[in-house]
């Protein structure tokens, strides 16, 4: 019969067991640490094709040449969307009048002299109800007062993060670009975004409702830039990004309103526009997001000579201090510009400027309001 081990003993072998526990959890949390890492840093550099099992270096993938077997490469790339036409149903103005289109008659509005059961049927069908399941459009009926319900954007809950539509466009971990939610599956951004290297759908994610930069978000499956956007002239500069599955709405994450037609802003209305852009020109990007309140300045002035001249096209405006100042910058590319009434309207999008806050150089954004036939088309046509 063995002597029972002392106590002391007992205790020292206690400590060695979990010293060596602690020990091998640490070696594997650096282990899945560099793991991460070294994954992140081959994905900034190549795309892995999982049927033919190799790597391809990442500006081949989405550059229109199948490089991996069955055309892996190319089946998740940034597409294109050109409107044709004009959305048969807006809202006009802050009243929000419901107005449908037809090529023979133009916009009618609800209820309004010569409305007809056709009317009826493309509003139904562009709010989401089958023809079937309507009977009349009544000014006072049900389906009048459910559109308003549906209208109604998510609020305006400036508090929480200031800003709780405002999110920023990850590639391979790295902040990129700003964006907006316009709903909970939806970003709007620029086009210029995804130029380069930058068209692989499944290297982006979206990261949303914090106010510092995130290292995660959520996935894309997603990205369609304006069919009608110009490199050269950064004309029609606007993409929409489609989020896997919807973001929960909450406080730190509501949706921005879109814009009415007709939504008449004059020279000098108060702006704000958020992002993390560089806090000064050829700076570095901010990890806190950052605000400025700007002016809208009227395109006449924006268009001399001394300014932008005819760089400014319809679908532009632009805002800011002639003075200088106070603008967006780099980083801040695709984020919101944003004007308050009743609600908060996404009114713009960060799109080019001459350096940052310059003398004379406002910020040049895209015209949201110019862009919501083609908004609209892009979301009816994708679900």
């Amino acid at each position: 019969m063995s002597a029972p081990k002392p106590q002391k003993e007992k205790t020292t072998n206690g400590k060695k067991l979990w010293m060596t526990i602690l020990a091998v959890v640490v070696l594997l949390a650096i282990l899945a640490t560099a793991a991460y890492f070294i994954k992140v840093l081959i994905d900034t550099k190549y795309y892995f094709c999982k049927r033919s099992v190799k790597f391809i270096p990442i500006d081949q993938a989405c550059d229109g040449k199948e490089d991996c077997a069955g055309g892996e490469d190319e089946l998740t790339c940034v597409s294109e969307f050109t409107v044709n036409g004009t959305f048969p149903v807006r809202l006009l103005s802050v009243e929000s009048v419901l107005q449908v289109h037809s090529p023979s008659t133009g916009w009618k509005s609800v209820c309004s002299e010569g409305w007809t059961a056709e009317h009826t049927q493309t509003a139904c069908k562009q709010l989401g109800y089958t023809y079937g399941s309507v009977v009349a459009l009544s000014c006072s009926g049900k389906l009048w007062s459910d559109f308003f319900k549906r209208a109604h954007c998510w609020g305006t809950d400036a508090e929480i993060e200031d800003w709780p539509w405002q999110v920023s466009l990850l590639q391979g971990g790295q902040h990129v670009c700003g964006g907006a939610l316009v709903a909970p599956r939806w970003v709007v951004t620029a086009a210029h975004c995804f130029a380069g290297d930058k068209k692989l759908v499944t290297r982006w994610k979206v990261a949303s409702g914090q106010s510092y930069l995130s290292l995660s978000g959520s996935y894309v499956d997603k990205i369609i830039i304006n069919g009608q956007y110009d490199p050269a002239g950064n004309d029609y500069d606007i993409a929409m990004m489609r989020l896997y599955s919807p973001i929960s709405v909450g406080d730190t994450r509501r949706p921005a309103c879109l814009p009415p037609a007709d939504f008449g802003l004059s020279d000098g209305a108060t702006m704000t526009v958020t992002g993390w852009g560089y806090l000064e020109e050829d700076g570095k990007v901010s990890t806190k997001l950052q605000q400025g309140s700007i002016p809208l300045i009227d395109r006449a002035k924006c268009s001399k000579p001394a300014v932008y001249g005819n760089a400014i096209t319809g679908r532009m405006m632009c805002a800011g201090f002639l003075e200088g100042g106070v603008d967006a910058c780099q980083g801040d590319s695709g984020g919101p510009l944003v004007y308050f009434t009743s609600k908060n309207y996404l009114v713009g999008v960060v799109s080019w400027g001459v350096g940052c806050a310059r003398r004379g150089k406002p910020g040049v954004y895209c015209n949201v309001e110019e862009m919501m036939s083609w908004i609209n088309t892009v979301i009816e046509k994708t679900y």
